[in-house]
């Protein structure tokens, strides 16, 4: 038996006005997603506990089969791990955003206009970080490159009791009321404050504004954890398994579950992406390894931005270029499962991340059903006829063992 998950990241919404009150999963076509709902297992799945914070990082945990009360400990020692970080037992991780800040004149005031600094390339924000380290690193405090703008800060024996917002939770706000507070709020607001100092005329963000994009004019720092400890995935269900990714988050998680991480060219978190790739690198996988876990995180960067239009984009490109070639290409292999469904929503009204239950839908090769009039959306959620899993985590076990 061979295993797929295939994530679209956020791509679970509300009703949008613009779509005909419809969801960007309602109005798109996408008849290989509708395929694996008419013949497979449907359901509903709280991939976000109560009392967490609705980010990937606890959802892609959850659907691991890790329950994220027991092994949380944090986003950013996830993200470190894939770029490489070996973190100490007193190191504090965070991630560290490259942003767009939009001052006032005196600079007194500042607005979140971009969590990601335009979506700011590898190369850009290499050169950025590299300097903000010179800059502003010290003994105990340093930064290291990630992808795009997704950075990583480690703090020898630093601060970890504190409240560090999101930038994609504050779009379009006044950053005043959403600075750290708690322990270490003071080193932590410094060390934004300074980076402005860094990035407002550094050459690469004067090039960026000639070339018409938008400047990563300062880092932002949340995310905050210490060093995780999972059982690897082998461990807890003697499958091997294989993870593709653009995201360092998920590279992470990929890592310490003992997964091969997948190297595609072109992929790049966003909706230029190699969606083909990353399908074609999942089924060459599965010759080796028994699990393959794709992960497209286009629909919630669509979700962020706001614009559904580009939402609808990613869904249908996402069921065409990756559910599309996972479905001729699985083909090949005598039996198999599919596990499809968002890690969590991110609906365009509000453009971050929320709790509310996702759909899923488990397909098996050997077992066809006839779920007459059935779509992949949101309506499955109100269904009374499917599979509930309040507790996320419990969803891979039955994945795997259950049926």
């Amino acid at each position: 038996m061979k295993y797929v998950v295939i994530i679209g990241d956020g791509m679970a919404d509300r009703p949008v006005k613009g779509l005909g009150s419809k969801t960007p999963l309602q109005k798109a076509f996408k008849p290989n997603m509708d395929r694996l709902v008419l013949e497979g297992i449907i359901g509903k799945v709280r991939t976000i506990p109560a009392g967490f914070h609705p980010g990937s990082d606890i959802a892609n945990l959850n659907i691991l089969g890790y329950n994220p009360m027991e092994f949380y400990s944090g986003r950013a020692p996830l993200e470190a791990a894939s770029i490489g970080i070996k973190l100490e037992r007193d190191d504090v991780a965070y991630r560290c955003n490259l942003v767009t800040l939009k001052f006032n004149k005196d600079k007194t005031k500042a607005v979140m206009e971009d969590y990601s600094g335009g979506h700011i390339t590898t190369e850009d924000a290499r050169e950025l970080i590299n300097d903000i380290n010179r800059g502003i690193g010290t003994e105990q405090i340093s930064f290291y490159a990630g992808v795009s703008y997704r950075h990583i800060m480690v703090w020898s024996s630093g601060a970890l009791n504190n409240e560090c917002i999101p930038p994609h939770d504050i779009t379009g706000k006044d950053i005043t009321d959403y600075l750290p507070v708690g322990d270490g709020e003071d080193v932590l607001r410094g060390l934004m404050l300074k980076s402005t100092d860094i990035l407002i005329s550094h050459p690469v963000n004067r090039e960026r504004i000639k070339r018409g994009d938008k400047p990563a004019n300062s880092i932002w720092l949340w995310g905050q954890g210490k060093k995780l400890s999972l059982p690897t995935f082998r461990q807890k269900y003697s499958l091997d398994g294989a993870l593709v990714s653009a995201v360092d988050l998920m590279k992470g998680i990929g890592i310490y579950a003992g997964f091969e991480i997948l190297g595609v060219p072109g992929i790049t978190g966003y909706l230029d992406t190699n969606y083909v790739g990353k399908a074609e690198a999942a089924l060459k996988a599965l010759e080796k390894v028994d699990l393959a876990y794709i992960h497209v995180e286009a629909p919630d960067e669509a979700g962020h931005s706001g614009n559904y239009n580009d939402k609808v984009k990613a869904i249908e490109d996402f069921d065409a270029l990756v559910v599309g070639t996972v479905l001729r290409g699985i083909e090949s292999f005598d039996e198999y499962r599919i596990l499809l469904l968002p890690d969590h929503a991110t609906p365009i009204e509000v453009r971050t991340h929320t709790d509310e239950p996702v759909p899923f839908v488990i397909y098996d090769s050997r077992i066809k059903r006839k779920n007459e009039g059935v779509a992949f959306d949101e309506s499955i959620t109100g269904r009374k006829d499917i599979l509930v899993f309040e507790e996320g985590y419990k969803l891979m076990e039955y994945f795997i063992k259950g049926h």
